[in-house]
């Protein structure tokens, strides 16, 4: 019998444990999470015994773009590849996919049923400061969903710093860092080094390690982490990372080693480096399962095929034209100044920026960015994603105007977009840049699904 019968109804249970510490001060991750219940649930289910390739995928941003591109890359390599990212735009589903198709609602509704008595019986054995992270159990039905599909590799995206997530629970021969940066310091602590250790805590035993370049402290800790636990450790110099040369109809032109000049189907100028590590990644992993012979030209042909196949909604994403609009989850200044690099060829007056930035990320510095690119700011919020909290809105624009004299406040996303389209007609852009929750409002305002990618 089907316990759950609708996604909200499950997703109300997977989070009911976690609820009843809303409002708690729970700390710093090392004392607040607790992965032991979802162990408990992998190991009541065996649901780490399967011959399975991981990979962990960790850092400060493009995980989920790395992600993406890897699982694509092994795909177009022969495998059946099934992967985990978050946060997601419209669909919890969307977290689970295998070769690109989100988990159908049937089968995340099947497997969380067979899997809650377990989880009824583990939650009731906590005390009352351990909560069962929501993250597990969305692994937990990933796995079962992976056996029952007879998935040989995963590619898995940390939700929060990784030593303490119960995505490190996996037994990954590979880990992936990105671009390390201060972030979540609240719950990783307050310095670069203390972000790096927490980060550094999925490389398992006798396994292998790549990084893109990082500051020297964050280099030092993976590589201290490495040698404690014998894995093999390297990193991508700038020198190694792939070359921009244009733009693409459906993307960008990059120049890649041995690859050549390829296509990647996405705009972001910034993705070159991601598309790097993953190349890489793939490759780590192809050469212990069976396929193509690696370095052959077929294998080029499909690496090279797999780059210009990917797609990851929300990241420096066209949404129409006439206004043209984009979006993108930037969410700090280095991430806003990316996604206006990428989009500048593209930009056409007026330009109005419509920014949604929870007060716990860096909403100054996107401030500052989108207010010297643009000539109207909107500022706005969600209330798709009930744990975000977005600043004063008052307090927001008088910090805005410290940038641009023209910014105004719009409570939700349909309005702060009416309000940018009148300013713009059909001949300016309007930039939409925020967190992951906004883009999910906007792909609900364009009608748009993302059921396969």
């Amino acid at each position: 019998m089907m316990r759950f019968t609708t996604e909200e109804q499950a997703i109300t249970y997977i989070f009911r444990s976690l609820r009843k510490l809303r409002g708690v001060d729970r700390g710093l991750d090392e004392h607040s999470r607790n992965t032991s219940p979802t162990t408990r649930l992998l190991l009541a289910h065996n649901l780490l015994a399967a011959p399975r390739e991981y990979a962990v995928v960790t850092g400060s941003k493009g995980k989920g773009s790395t992600t993406v591109i890897t699982a694509k890359l092994l795909q177009h390599l022969g495998h059946r590849v099934g992967m985990m990212t978050s946060p997601h735009l419209v669909s919890w589903r969307e977290r689970i996919r295998i070769n690109g198709q989100m988990i159908p609602q049937s089968d995340f509704l099947r497997i969380l049923s067979h899997l809650a008595p377990e989880i009824d019986k583990i939650e009731e054995s906590l005390p009352d400061i351990t909560y069962f992270s929501p993250q597990g159990i969305f692994l937990a039905v990933a796995l079962q969903w992976f056996d029952e599909q007879g998935i040989t590799v995963a590619i898995v995206e940390v939700g929060r710093g990784g030593r303490f997530d119960d995505i490190a629970l996996v037994p990954n021969k590979l880990s992936l860092f990105t671009p390390i940066m201060l972030e979540h310091p609240d719950y990783l602590g307050p310095t670069l080094a203390r972000i790096a250790w927490h980060k550094a805590g999925v490389i398992k035993p006798y396994s292998y390690a790549y990084s893109v370049s990082q500051p020297q402290e964050v280099l030092d800790m993976l590589r201290t982490e490495a040698d404690m636990q014998n894995a093999e450790f390297n990193w991508i110099s700038p020198g190694e990372v792939a070359q921009y040369i244009g733009t693409a109809d459906n993307g960008i032109r990059l120049r890649l080693s041995r690859y050549g000049e390829v296509t990647l189907s996405l705009r972001g100028r910034y993705q070159a480096v991601n598309a790097t590590l993953a190349v890489i990644a793939a490759g780590n992993i192809h050469g212990r399962l069976a396929g193509l012979p690696h370095g052959s030209p077929e294998y080029v042909e499909h690496v090279r095929a797999g780059l210009a196949d990917v797609t990851w909604p929300g990241r420096c994403q066209k949404l129409q034209e006439n206004p043209r609009i984009f979006i993108d989850g930037a969410i700090n200044a280095e991430s806003a100044s990316a996604f206006v690099e990428s989009v500048h060829d593209d930009l056409t007056s007026p330009i109005v920026g419509i920014v949604a930035v929870p007060d716990d990320k860096d909403y100054p510095g996107v401030y500052a960015v989108m207010g010297k690119t643009c000539d109207r700011l909107i500022l706005t919020q969600t209330t798709r994603n009930p744990i975000l909290h977005f600043p004063d809105s008052s307090a927001a624009t008088s910090l805005a105007r410290e940038h641009n004299p023209d910014v105004r406040y719009q409570p939700t996303l349909v309005e702060a977009v009416n309000q940018a389209k009148e300013f713009v007609g059909t001949i300016g852009t309007i930039l939409i840049a925020g967190t992951q929750s906004i883009l999910a409002d906007a792909a609900a305002l364009w009608g748009h699904s993302y059921e396969t990618i």
